[in-house]
């Protein structure tokens, strides 16, 4: 069997490492082994991964030292390639840092270290868009520097209310500090210099994004995964209609619900994007609608597939696919592979309970089409497999939905008319 040929290992724990797992097991049976620092609740107890802890993985030199351990001890059949996928943004720059040292022994597709720096870094990437084209929303971009005896005292170069969030998104996951959040909605000034100073206190280095806040709700928002091949070549795009966002402080901007959508244009102008900065691997893009003007504008790149990128593969386009039949199996490209709003593979995505998208998703014709979908059985979700017939991971998940009921009960606050 050509399966046979190979071995997904997957960079991390969390449910993106799961959604990667089920469309391996769903496109080749196969059970992927997942390596990470630490175990997080949607592999915990699951049957379709096997799943390996080592501490300190998630930085180096244990990365690097780790992998090229097991390279040479157990990843050592000369008639297997060993596959390797960063599912977070960590896993991923480390990847793109280690490339020269882990060729030898793995299989994977990265971008060169130059780049990914460009990319992952907010105001670095806003800077490229401005270069290619591409439209964002009006930015300030808020250092260190600024402040004045730990206070920011300028004034911004556009009206309240403003978004907030790092630059630097892993340098973000190491500091802590009262009201923390991935990021933020901020109505007025006070409330505003108060966040600022308690970031920097915290201990965070990096520049802040401070951003002109698009009008609308989580409905306005798009959210676009890309799998672009070895030669530059963009395989698949497919577009998603987030209607509902994850409320709690720590999960802001993580969707809960996706309906399927498409976009020419956006398809167009990202492509291009994309093959003249001679990107490769999954890519993941969230921009939102601004209704003031009539367009997309780009929030930010995530360089790997998104955590809701599962919804990818629900709607036809496995994963899995894409990169095994790029990297392993040597497909030649042929033609892009669009996503579709509409047909026999469009389905819902939902990652919270059915009852919560109910709740709390805003009337509009787009919940209309999801509760159609809803009506005739097209939807599922990352977290809940047929085919993991592990009970302690379904009631484990169980808890987590239950843990959505709380936090949207607890955290929700409509953005309509901001």
């Amino acid at each position: 069997m050509q399966e046979d040929k190979f071995v997904p290992i997957l960079l991390g724990t969390d449910m993106n490492v799961y959604g990667m797992a089920r469309a391996f097991n769903e496109a080749y049976q196969m059970k992927p082994i997942a390596i990470g620092s630490h175990q997080l609740a949607p592999t915990r107890f699951t049957k379709i991964v096997d799943v390996r802890l080592h501490e300190g993985f998630d930085k180096d030199p244990v990365f690097s030292e780790k992998l090229i351990e097991l390279a040479k001890t157990e990843f050592n059949h000369t008639d297997k390639k060993y596959l390797l996928i960063p599912c977070g943004d960590g896993y991923a720059e480390l990847l793109s840092q280690n490339k020269e040292k882990l060729a030898p022994y793995y299989t994977f597709i990265a971008n060169d270290y130059d780049l990914f720096k460009v990319l992952i870094n907010k105001v670095t990437f806003y800077e490229t868009c401005e270069q290619y084209g591409l439209p964002y929303p009006k930015t300030f971009i808020l250092n260190k520097n600024h402040l004045e005896d730990g206070q920011f005292k300028q004034e911004l170069p556009f009206a309240f209310p403003v978004a907030l969030k790092p630059a630097n998104s892993v340098e973000w996951l190491s500091i802590d500090f009262e009201g923390r959040k991935k990021a933020f909605i901020i109505d007025n000034r006070q409330e505003f210099e108060t966040i600022v100073a308690r970031i920097y206190q915290a201990g965070y280095t990096s520049e802040m994004i401070v951003q002109d806040f698009i009008p609308g709700d989580d409905s306005n928002m798009r959210v676009l995964n890309v799998y672009v091949d070895h030669n530059h070549n963009v395989r698949m795009m497919c577009l998603g209609h987030p209607l509902l966002e994850d409320p709690a402080p720590g999960s802001v901007g993580n969707y809960t619900v996706i309906l399927p959508d498409e976009n020419e244009q956006i398809y167009h102008d990202v492509a291009q994007f994309l093959k003249r900065i001679n990107y490769v691997g999954f890519a993941n893009f969230d921009m939102k609608y601004d209704p003031r003007d009539g367009i997309y504008k780009l929030f930010e790149i995530n360089l790997r597939q998104g955590r809701s990128s599962f919804f990818v593969t629900l709607n036809g386009l496995n994963l899995a696919k894409f990169i095994t039949e790029d990297l392993i199996f040597n497909q030649p490209f042929t033609q892009t592979v669009y996503g579709k709003a509409k047909g026999e593979h469009a389905k819902l995505w939902l990652n919270v309970p059915v009852s919560i998208f109910k709740k709390y998703t805003k009337a509009s014709p787009a919940k209309d089409e999801a509760l159609a979908l809803l009506k005739q059985g097209k939807y599922g979700s990352t977290l809940f497999y047929k085919k993991d017939r592990s009970i302690r991971h379904h009631l484990l998940m169980r808890y987590v939905y239950k843990k959505y009921e709380e936090d949207y009960q607890k955290y929700f606050q409509t953005k309509e008319g901001l």
